[in-house]
């Protein structure tokens, strides 16, 4: 005869054996590891709610300075990655990290700085020679410092005017460490030149007297991917909701629910996904 107690343990030996649902209410969600940009220009949250209304997974964001988001991705900390620097996201993917990469949407870097522009860099389009003149003039300059695709590609411009910034830390350039909202307030504080990505100038609410100075150079150009991340390295990854973002991301919806993204009636992202890529 089976007593109670064993019937009581049988019974909770079989529910701990029955598999927990993917669909479970609070557990249908994936993780997206992706910058400031897309989160402090307000995009996200314009645009994940609808992808939610219409599939019922919740996309929860780890918004942080591509490196770091590039390295949280690596951990397999996140199921989907959105960033902006295309070099690193090709060796992430060619490490076996990413299933494959995506051009997603574009907007551009401009250098912004106080009305007076002490440097006088305003209303060039050649950015080498605008930064050869910042340093010329020790005009101070905020860097975020971070690591981060506007970080990255910050250094790649330095480096092409043939300018040494590291001898220069801690004088008149300054590193913030920080993303790209909190060092566009550090600057504003400080009478700082800043390279930022347009999308999160346009959001930012604290421009004071600070307008764009330099703009529409080609070597400004701010491309943005998303892979899915490699479940071969990280079985934790959810592989058919993450495809299904990436997938809604790239698709009609997606790319048209960026494009009506605006502020102030200025668009902030321009979609440009390849179908069939």
């Amino acid at each position: 005869m089976i007593s109670r107690r064993n019937l009581i343990g049988a019974g909770l030996l079989a529910a701990l054996a029955i598999p927990a649902g993917p669909a479970r209410a609070g557990e249908q969600f994936i993780m997206v590891q992706s910058t400031t940009s897309t989160q402090n220009s307000g995009l996200l949250d314009y645009i994940l709610p609808k992808f939610t209304e219409k599939t019922g997974i919740e996309v929860r964001v780890v918004a942080v300075g591509t490196g770091q988001a590039i390295k949280n991705a690596m951990n397999g900390d996140g199921d989907v990655l959105l960033v902006h620097a295309r070099t690193v996201e090709e060796k992430f993917v060619a490490g076996g990290y990413g299933v494959k990469r995506y051009d997603l949407m574009y907007n551009d870097f401009v250098i912004v700085g106080p009305a007076a522009d002490p440097a006088n860099v305003g209303g060039m389009k050649d950015a080498t020679a605008a930064l050869q003149k910042l340093a010329a003039a020790k005009a101070i300059f905020a860097s975020r410092g971070d690591d981060s695709g506007t970080h990255k590609k910050e250094l790649s411009l330095w480096k092409g005017a043939s300018i040494d910034v590291a001898a220069a830390s801690g004088g008149w350039y300054r590193e913030t460490g920080s993303g790209m909202g909190a060092t566009l307030n550090v600057a504003a504080g400080m009478g700082a030149y800043v390279m930022t990505d347009r999308a999160t100038w346009i959001a930012f609410k604290n421009k004071g007297d600070f307008k764009v100075l330099v703009e529409g150079d080609k070597a400004l150009f701010n491309q943005y991917g998303i892979i899915l991340v490699n479940p071969e390295k990280h079985q934790n990854v959810k592989t058919e909701w993450g495809q299904a973002f990436i997938d809604w991301m790239l698709g009609d919806e997606g790319q048209a629910a960026i494009g009506s993204y605006s502020v102030d009636g200025q668009q902030l992202f321009f979609p440009n996904a390849k179908p069939g890529s």
